[in-house]
């Protein structure tokens, strides 16, 4: 941290979060920090909210690769993102003085639309129908068929997303160490006609996962990044792999990824 002095706040510019906000203003700039009003300029980024706002601040900032964050929550308990509360200030000073923080890498996953657009999500990926309509998708698996979905859609999640909506459908809770994809069926069809594998199944990050619409009156599902919806027309296919890239967090020693899963659902 001791190279790392440019520091950028992230959070809603309301009246009352801007007052919560400035005790942390003043208390970075009495620890040497520099205050910096664009993002570009930062090489540590905090986010004052809750996860839906860290998940933003990762996406309007455009995904550093060169910058940390960090999570400060505003709500009663700290989150799977949020390593501090915004009331213990004395937690955070004995972070940065005494060196009581790690550095940790979550993967993302790469979508891309059509082989045209593409998107970072750090959380997930969920396409389902836009219609009152059974959906229909070819999944593939390295370009081998692997089966017809017909359902409501599916969820494609990252290890750290995989305690966010992926866990809501009774996915599996991944260990952010593991670079893969997790896939979780939404409703799927199963019966003597039609059949899926009517659970949730975990790729490697070396894998690339397509799924190809069937058209239908389907062309133009609902699909979200993380916490934003997307609005793209006429979607044929949608590709997903492991990006690469992997987001630097900044998290407390004794706030590993399994004490913050057993704190948030145990």
């Amino acid at each position: 941290m001791t190279d790392r002095r440019n520091l950028y706040f992230f959070h809603h510019q309301d009246a009352d979060m801007l007052e919560k906000a400035e005790p942390l203003y003043d208390l970075a700039q009495r620890y040497g920090f520099s205050i910096v009003k664009e993002s570009k300029d930062a090489n540590i980024i905090v986010s004052v909210g809750g996860d839906g706002t860290f998940l933003q601040a990762v996406r309007k900032t455009g995904f550093r690769q060169d910058a940390l964050y960090a999570g400060i929550s505003t709500t009663g308990t700290l989150s799977m993102y949020c390593d501090f509360h915004i009331n213990e200030t004395s937690k955070m000073i004995d972070a940065m003085t005494k060196e009581q923080i790690e550095i940790r890498r979550y993967p993302t996953i790469k979508i891309t639309i059509d082989e045209g657009v593409s998107f970072e999500c750090l959380n997930e990926f969920s396409i389902r129908s836009g219609i009152i309509k059974t959906f229909v998708m070819d999944v593939f698996i390295d370009d081998i068929h692997f089966e017809t979905f017909r359902g409501d859609g599916m969820i494609l999640a990252t290890p750290t997303g995989s305690t966010a909506y992926n866990k809501s459908v009774n996915g599996a809770v991944v260990d952010p160490m593991l670079p893969c994809i997790q896939v979780s069926e939404l409703a799927s069809l199963n019966n003597n006609r039609y059949r899926t594998l009517g659970s949730s199944f975990i790729l490697s990050g070396e894998r690339t996962l397509t799924l190809s619409v069937v058209q239908h009156g389907n062309s133009h599902p609902t699909m979200g990044i993380d916490n934003e919806a997307l609005s793209i027309q006429n979607v044929k296919t949608v590709q997903a792999v492991l990006s690469g890239n992997k987001i630097k967090t900044v998290k407390l020693k004794d706030n590993s990824f399994w004490e913050k899963v057993k704190r948030s659902f145990l």
